[in-house]
């Protein structure tokens, strides 16, 4: 009862128009910067920090908050109709979101994009209100060790995502693990692979691979190609539903992909890219469709996004109670908090219960914005795709190099996402997907960076692994993905 009496008390603060007013501007804002390819709900936040100065602590967190899931949701708009993840998390949405644009079902696509993404935030709301002080406990008893037992997991599990041939998912984690090695080692400071180009000692940017390896390859790939158009009539509301299979098919996928989301998401670290990946990896491996996903299948397009949008919610919950922002957007929250005043940690939901309660109960009210705001732009967002090509190709070119270069203000990234996307071009012509070597770039420098300290911790002994009851867990259902496609081959041999 004290979570619902504390919940209605922040939703009253919530509401006031000035809150409501900061809340729709943010998710407005989210919204549309996450459309960009390239910029994201971290470079509008940062743009938007000063002006936080000037507010009132709940409705600058409530319109930084805003930006930020809605960012989420815009990612997914350009990755769906034209392949150019708005966002890194929206990238494995255009596996079968773009494939489904140019079945001419990009009307579809979106709606079901945003109600999962309602969905999503929804479920990761709850859990938020409900449980932040226990997930925020259980975090804390993951170990370095565990969070490599679970990062293997994650990049075993990645090579699923890839259709056609296991080996050539493998192949292609490898490679995104070896890009990701290119930078400064953070143990010793050694430049690796860099070439002797200063401006790669920082590494390869996420953001520059996800362009390059998805937008202009797709660019390279279609540019003797046409979509389907979509008629001039306007697009009415019986023309984005999906037909009643579909509709069953999306339930169980996008509360699979919620909790998946729900829970990584409250993990340092994590974040909403590596629980969308994740949750396309599982909910591949668990489906009876699972050959269609890649062809524009919609367990393909709710379940990421689902996934996605509920760890933008569960990210908060690090930050608010234990003060560990768990990407770098968060960080910049946690500033925005630190610069009024405020300490994120255990004590901020008792000294400043009336600020963490009318944020989080401005989620609710900010995800009923954004559903009512996305859906009507459905039609919008279709008509993009009647620009004739010889306008539209040039002007994606424009975004992905202005939004590689305000990342880090480095002309030699323009360069960089022009060869990987050649690279990208390439794979496409040699049957190897592009979301296994990015979720291979993601998870392996993180997963270096964790076998050396759990060593570290464990004296070089490698039993330390086998001590863990969740390591244990992972590094045994890890095993269990790799032997299962030779032993399910000689059952089927036997079978025959």
């Amino acid at each position: 009862m004290d979570i619902l009496s504390n919940l209605a008390s922040g939703m009253a603060q919530a509401a006031t128009p000035e809150n409501l007013m900061y809340c729709f501007l943010g998710v407005t804002l989210g919204t549309f910067i996450g459309v960009l390819p390239g910029l994201g709900a971290m470079i509008g936040i940062a743009l938007l920090l000063p002006v936080t100065y000037y507010l009132d602590p709940a409705s600058a967190i409530i319109m930084l908050a805003g930006i930020y899931y809605g960012g989420e949701y815009g990612g997914s708009i350009a990755a769906i109709l034209i392949n150019v993840p708005g966002t890194p998390s929206s990238a494995v949405t255009s596996i079968d979101g773009h494939a489904m644009t140019k079945q001419g079902r990009a009307a579809v696509a979106l709606f079901m994009t945003a109600i999962a993404s309602f969905v999503g935030g929804s479920i990761g709301i709850v859990l938020l209100t409900a449980f932040s002080p226990l997930i925020a406990a259980f975090a804390l008893t993951f170990s370095s060790v565990d969070y490599f037992a679970v990062m293997l997991l994650g990049l075993v599990a990645s090579a699923s995502v890839a259709r056609g041939s296991a080996l050539k998912g493998i192949v292609a984690v490898i490679a995104g693990v070896l890009i990701g090695t290119i930078g400064t080692d953070v143990s010793t400071g050694a430049q690796r692979f860099t070439m002797g180009v200063p401006e790669l000692v920082t590494g390869v940017n996420l953001v520059v691979l996800a362009m390059g390896i998805f937008g202009f390859a797709e660019i390279v790939a279609s540019a003797g190609s046409q979509l389907r158009r979509t008629e001039d009539q306007s697009i009415r509301m019986r023309d984005m539903l999906p037909d009643r299979g579909e509709a069953r098919r999306s339930v169980m996928p996008i509360a699979r992909g919620s909790s998946l989301g729900s829970l990584l998401g409250a993990l340092p670290g994590a974040g909403p890219t590596l629980s969308a990946f994740l949750a396309y990896s599982f909910e591949k491996s668990i489906s009876r469709n699972k050959a269609f996903f890649g062809s524009g299948i919609v367990e393909g397009v709710v379940s990421p996004e689902s996934a996605n949008n509920a760890a933008a919610q569960t990210a908060f919950i690090p930050t608010f109670t234990l003060g560990i922002p768990g990407t770098a957007t968060m960080a910049l929250i946690l500033g925005a908090l630190m610069i009024h005043g405020l300490s994120p940690g255990p004590r901020l939901m008792t000294d400043n219960a009336d600020l963490f309660w009318a944020v989080v109960a401005s989620f609710w009210i900010g995800n009923v914005f954004l559903l009512v705001l996305n859906i009507p732009l459905v039609t919008i967002w279709v008509r993009l795709l009647r620009i004739p090509y010889r306008f539209l190709f040039p002007a994606i070119i424009c975004f992905i190099c202005v939004g590689v270069y305000s990342v880090s203000l480095n002309p030699v990234d323009i360069f960089i996402v022009l060869a990987v996307g050649l690279l990208g071009y390439a794979m496409r012509l040699t049957g190897f997907e592009a979301a296994p070597l990015l979720m291979g770039f993601i998870l392996g420098p993180l997963m270096e960076e964790y076998l050396r300290r759990a060593l570290l911790l464990g004296r070089g002994d490698f039993r330390v692994f086998l001590e863990s009851p969740i390591s244990a867990t992972c590094l045994a259902i890890t095993a269990a993905m790799i032997a299962w496609p030779a032993i399910r081959s000689r059952l089927g041999r036997r079978h025959a």
